[in-house]
């Protein structure tokens, strides 16, 4: 496949943005915003309020910050009734916006860091290794690459920790020693919580220590329940009822000045079948033709079903992106990485280290659909709740409040 290089060959293009789909508020209302916000409220020096806290936290001393896997702000709202203690917490913000994809590891750097993708270097779900064809995918990432050299912007709990501030995660076992937890968690000392009930046991004990403290509390069932069953299922709506349930019951035993503050990472989209578009289609299959096509000219497939990241052969790339937007249509927003990086997608700095990582072509699915890979990733494939592009369903996360 040949094509003129990948900067001459998209100076033409102008891909204006569907109206469905949002960049990412960096700097205003984001997701990167939210911890610096609380610790200037705990009197961290070199932080800012962008998103207005202080009032909402005046004279609170102790924070608690309950995140939610996968509980968007429009998957919330649609339940209210389920969540009724969710429900009453003061919003003082509003809605804010996940991080770009809005998908977990990438969303957890920017809570973690206080800065953008473009800047901590995480910057996907599933990403190529530059200068190799290895694929890391970051929530199975141990040692290699090493985290302080992958993600190396430090961490609002390292900064808080240096000020004075107790500093406390809680969260599954498994997360101990992994290289997203030591890349996007570190300065906080982590403690493993075995259950819901543990997670809130663990939480109140590390907020009634030091005379100021922050503790990171990380809750994620209703995510993986979400993927597995659906945001729209039974089961998802009874595992949301458990979470206002957490939520209740720390509230009822907040230390004194205390607070609660409940966030997500992302919210979640139902996606039928019949609304995947395999690149792994068999030859019998109708959407063979369609995956041939897709899949031509590109030497690895990275991102998710939501997100796509599409790393092409040496000369590929304009053949590439045409291509995908010619077959993709109304289904998706595509994009060169140069005209990604420049919608601010992954906020205003992206240096060149970790532009990288970012596929050659990526395309933001719309609607309902998702851009899946039945071979190369049977288990996403049949999953039925999804996320990772910028619908308001998808990048609207709540900040919520409660104090003791």
């Amino acid at each position: 496949m040949t094509g003129p290089p990948p900067e001459g060959g998209q100076s033409g293009r102008a891909p204006s943005r569907p109206e469905d789909l949002s960049v990412p508020a960096y700097g205003q209302r984001s997701l990167a915003d939210l911890l610096p916000s609380i610790v200037a409220a705990l009197g961290v020096p070199g932080y800012d309020d962008v998103l207005g806290l202080t009032p909402a936290l005046i004279d609170i001393r102790r924070v608690i910050l309950l995140l939610v896997d996968g509980m968007g702000e429009l998957n919330l709202a649609e339940h209210a009734t389920i969540a009724p203690t969710l429900m009453s917490l003061t919003s003082p913000t509003g809605a804010i916006h996940a991080s770009s994809p809005s998908t977990t590891p990438v969303s957890l750097a920017s809570l973690g860091t206080g800065v953008p993708p473009g800047q901590h270097g995480i910057v996907g779900f599933t990403v190529a290794i530059p200068g190799t064809d290895r694929l890391l995918t970051h929530i199975d990432w141990r040692e290699d690459p090493e985290p302080r050299d992958w993600q190396p912007a430090p961490t609002v709990f390292e900064k808080a920790v240096r000020s004075g501030v107790s500093v406390r995660a809680s969260g599954p076992g498994s997360f101990i020693g992994s290289g997203l937890t030591e890349a996007v968690y570190r300065g906080a000392s982590y403690r493993p919580a075995v259950s819901g009930g543990d997670l809130v046991s663990q939480s109140l004990a590390a907020a009634a220590e030091g005379e100021r403290s922050l503790v990171y509390a990380y809750h994620g069932a209703l995510d993986m329940t979400g993927h597995v069953r659906g945001c729209t299922s039974d089961a998802w709506r009874f595992q949301l009822a458990q979470v206002d349930l957490i939520a209740a019951t720390m509230l009822a035993e907040l230390p004194d000045d205390t607070a609660l503050v409940v966030t997500a990472d992302h919210g979640m989209i139902d996606v039928a079948s019949t609304d995947k578009i395999d690149m792994d289609a068999s030859a019998d299959d109708p959407g063979a033709e369609q995956a041939r096509a897709l899949s031509a000219g590109v030497r690895l497939v990275a991102g998710e079903p939501r997100a796509r990241y599409v790393y092409t052969q040496p000369g590929a790339v304009a053949d590439v992106l045409a291509a995908w937007t010619a077959i993709l249509g109304e289904r998706a927003w595509v994009l060169s990485r140069e005209e990604a990086i420049d919608a601010g997608l992954f906020g205003p700095t992206v240096p060149a280290a970790h532009a990288e990582r970012i596929g050659d072509v990526v395309a933001w699915v719309r609607d309902n659909h998702a851009i899946t890979a039945s071979r190369r990733e049977p288990g996403a494939h049949a999953l039925i709740g999804y996320h990772g592009s910028l619908t308001d369903a998808e990048l609207s996360i709540p900040v919520r409040i409660g104090r003791s």
